[in-house]
């Protein structure tokens, strides 16, 4: 079956090192609490807010070994208001029937979805 995973970060400040960290820092959580391997993805939709342009989130998953999967960069709507220095993805997996998927929200992007996590930023 195919299922979705969301995930969001956010950053301090717009550089290259700081966008590869936390953008590494967001995949390996979701690879580690949704018990991912890497063939098991099928795509990544990366977006971030427009204050953001140092680097490519695809770039840090690169840097990973995501060298087979396709990985496509957006930009995210410019909503007034909304969380600024923030990297969000959409990752489209292959697993049994029986996963749930557990979404991960880091860093100040847990106000996103205050309703699906804990303190942590873990699935409730």
């Amino acid at each position: 079956m195919v299922f979705a995973i969301r995930g969001a970060t956010t950053v301090e400040e717009d550089s290259k090192d700081e966008i590869v960290s936390c953008t590494q820092e967001l995949l390996n959580e979701i690879m580690l609490r949704n018990n991912l391997k890497k063939e098991e993805i099928v795509f990544i939709l990366f977006t971030m807010t427009k204050d953001l342009k140092s680097a490519f989130p695809a770039y840090a998953a690169r840097l990973m070994g995501f060298v087979d999967i396709p990985l496509i960069c957006a930009q995210e709507l410019d909503i007034e208001g909304a969380l600024t220095k923030c990297i969000r993805l959409l990752m489209l997996i292959q697993k049994d029937s029986n996963f749930t998927p557990k979404h991960v929200y880091l860093r100040d992007a847990k106000k996103l979805r205050e309703d699906l996590t804990d303190e942590k930023g873990e699935d409730l």
